[in-house]
């Protein structure tokens, strides 16, 4: 029997009741968490479903582990696995040093055209946070995956390959830069095509989720033929794809023109009362200022590659830190999704089964969400926001709260599961 989950021809997921979903369990501290939230998953799964649905793990290998057995960071029966399988998912993974793979992360999302980076953030009661009112933060993140300067086209200074970018730059595009054999390049990258299927997976999340807003976050007002572009064809997408459905700043600004400001209010409070979501535009630094300020204004982000590194951070350190920051990468289109804890590898605290699994045991929920078993997926949200609201937590919170009450990583899944 397959057990594998399978993109349907109207574009929906095919789940069987005891898929095949491959798991890495990552390298530092990997093991650790991965053992806590394996627990977490198939207690809630056999607590909500009876046993007529269960997740039939295997293990697939990169990082240290496969270096360690197979003599590569990203084995291709890895790669033949999650494209197979279609869903999986992963705990953190070590930069190899030394040249070949940049990044596993990297080119796990690549090869697989993961085009979504998706990183919700949201406050559960009881987490330290350095904000006022950290109940306001309520986000979804799309960060475009594949390209901007992540597509890793940089020489190094003094190279062969710089001296002659920079000649052509000079000779040829008749470029006025002060270029010198110490001036290393990098090529910026961004493309209509990728840039509106990422928009139109955000506009799409946000119908479906009855969210306000969609915000495209941009520095087009110096990167106008990149970053620029990205917010006019996300205009572009939501007025043509999504034209019943949809209000955009772009709309506003032509209808400011014609008619003048009052008219153009009166328009985007009308499609408000409509239902319609807004899609808005903001410059990245002033954004980063405004999740500070005003961060209810805000609950579908889409953005480049760059500037969703930069936020995604900084909204997990508004809700308590990466260590409760879950995430995926997603091809809405192929249906090929992996989720992955948000953190680093953290080997100093290796096999000392105390660090916090959440962002594994949360990525875990998006997981199952993704593949339609929501009843579970609630379930562990649930256990995970009593558990740290009775202030039963692992060291990182410990050390920020009052009156808590210290445990391990396998007891903090303990706790978890008892809740369920």
């Amino acid at each position: 029997m397959d057990n594998s989950i399978s993109m349907g021809s109207d574009g929906i997921l095919q789940v069987p009741q005891q898929p095949t979903i491959p798991f890495i369990i990552g390298d530092g501290i990997g093991p650790d968490i991965w053992r806590a939230a394996v627990r977490v998953f198939d207690h809630a799964i056999e607590k909500y479903y009876a046993g007529e649905r269960k997740i039939i793990w295997k293990e697939v290998f990169a990082g240290e582990k496969a270096f360690q057995e197979k003599g590569e960071w990203l084995p291709q029966e890895t790669l033949d696995d999650f494209r197979k399988y279609l869903v999986g998912i992963k705990g953190p993974l070590t930069t190899p040093t030394g040249g070949g793979i940049r990044s596993l992360n990297v080119a796990l999302r690549k090869e697989l055209d993961l085009y979504v980076c998706l990183r919700p953030t949201k406050w559960y009661t009881g987490v330290p946070s350095p904000m006022k009112h950290p109940e306001y933060v309520d986000m979804v993140i799309f960060r475009e995956n594949t390209e901007d300067i992540y597509a890793g086209i940089e020489f190094a200074a003094g190279t062969k390959e710089a001296d002659t970018l920079q000649d052509f730059l000079k000779t040829e595009l008749d470029v006025k830069y002060g270029f010198s054999s110490s001036t290393g390049v990098g090529i910026k990258l961004v493309s209509k095509e990728k840039s509106q299927r990422l928009v139109h997976a955000a506009i799409e999340y946000a119908l479906n989720n009855k969210l306000p807003s969609v915000t495209l976050v941009h520095k087009g007002n110096i990167m106008k033929y990149t970053e620029g572009a990205f917010k006019q064809w996300g205009f572009e997408v939501a007025e043509t794809a999504f034209a019943e459905q949809t209000y955009t700043w772009g709309q506003w600004e032509r209808t400011k023109a014609e008619k003048g400001q009052e008219a153009a209010n009166a328009e985007q409070r009308a499609a408000e009362q409509a239902g319609k979501i807004v899609v808005k535009d903001m410059i990245a630094d002033n954004f980063l200022q405004q999740i500070l300020l005003a961060p209810r204004d805000f609950s579908v982000v889409a953005t480049l590659n760059l500037n969703g590194d930069y936020i995604s951070d900084a909204l997990a350190a508004m809700v308590g830190g990466i260590g409760i920051a879950p995430g995926a990468n997603i091809n809405y289109q192929t249906g090929h999704a992996i989720f992955e804890a948000t953190h680093g590898t953290a080997p100093r605290f290796a096999d000392t089964d105390t660090m916090n699994p959440s962002s594994v045991i949360l990525s875990g929920v998006m997981m199952l969400e993704y593949i339609g078993w929501t009843e579970a997926a609630k379930g562990i949200v649930d256990a995970v926001a009593e558990t740290i609201k009775q202030r039963t937590v692992t060291v990182d919170f410990f050390n920020l709260m009052d009156d808590a009450t210290l445990l391990k990583t396998s007891e903090f899944a303990d706790h978890i599961i008892e809740k369920i």
